[in-house]
């Protein structure tokens, strides 16, 4: 490794004022005098990243989504630590010190804060392998309203230890804020580059847990996530997610069945919608039916 004690690496894809909001709080981190790599990885945005004074920027010929972009980033990453940081974040003044304090603690693992919005409501940051049953109760959106209980959040497999000032192992955290060993990451391949969007830090995190290495939730250090700042319009997300799940499913030789369970959960909400449709004539069951099979469609 070089003279950095930490890289630092953030896709990039859209307009930069994010980017470089992050990058100003990053020069500006208190209490840590070890020099940090800023490395931005342009995903082949339309805009290009401008230049800026102490910022190393990797400009992809192709878009690939979050984990190529995150990859052509840590090639190039040199510190003993590799952040992987979405660039719609806000952090701490001490980010960057606590994170590599709890690092030196673990030794070899990954990392995740807790992760809020800007209400300060955690993101059910760990969460459980995932599983047929998982994702079958989230595509089941007759119980949606129930979304604010915990009985429905462990359902679909939100590891309920992982709160605010408390430590805790999930099997896998969401990739907003991440931080690892950079060699650890090398000795991996990086992330899989057929998952587009989504799935990508779960895959990961299983290559990690089948090799040992713990994933660790730090609820004592807070970062603030917009999110969904560059991962497209709300088809088209739900479509790179759904198609990350069957990759997922395909690799892991899990969720079997996937397809099925899915297709079938669509016509009981078809059912459900009929019902409300009879009360509510603005509710179209048939094409909600038809929108929920077509993420479903041409999978495997």
């Amino acid at each position: 490794m070089g003279n950095f004690t930490s890289s630092i690496v953030i896709p990039f894809y859209g307009d930069s004022a994010d980017a470089v909001a992050l990058i100003s709080q990053l020069q500006r981190q208190k209490k840590y005098e070890q020099p940090i790599e800023i490395i931005i990885s342009d995903d082949c945005s339309p805009e290009p990243f401008p230049e800026l004074e102490g910022v190393r920027v990797v400009r992809r010929e192709t878009n690939g989504g979050f984990g190529s972009a995150v990859n052509s980033g840590a090639e190039i990453a040199t510190g003993k630590w590799l952040f992987i940081l979405n660039s719609d974040l806000t952090i701490p003044p001490d980010f960057i010190q606590r994170m590599v304090e709890k690092g030196e603690e673990y030794g070899e693992a990954l990392i995740s804060p807790q992760v809020v919005d800007h209400e300060g409501r955690g993101q059910w940051v760990g969460r459980k392998f995932p599983t047929t049953f998982h994702y079958g109760w989230e595509w089941f959106t007759a119980l949606a309203r129930f979304r604010h209980t915990s009985w429905w959040q462990r359902a679909v497999g939100h590891d309920l230890s992982c709160v605010t000032g408390k430590t805790a192992t999930p099997d896998w955290v969401i990739g907003a804020c991440m931080m690892l060993p950079t060699q650890t990451f090398k000795d991996l391949g990086g992330f899989d580059q057929r998952f587009f969007m989504n799935c990508e830090e779960v895959d990961l995190q299983r290559r990690l847990a089948e090799r040992g290495i713990p994933r660790v939730f730090a609820g004592d250090i807070t970062v603030e996530h917009v999110g969904g700042g560059s991962s497209g319009e709300n088809k088209q997300r739900r479509q790179w997610v759904t198609d990350a799940r069957f990759i997922y499913a395909d690799k892991w030789n899990e969720q079997k069945h996937l397809k099925q369970v899915l297709t079938g959960i669509s016509y009981l909400n078809y059912a459900v919608n009929k019902l409300r449709e009879k009360r509510n004539p603005a509710v179209n069951a048939r094409e909600i039916l038809n929108y929920e099979l077509s993420f479903v469609k041409g999978q495997p």
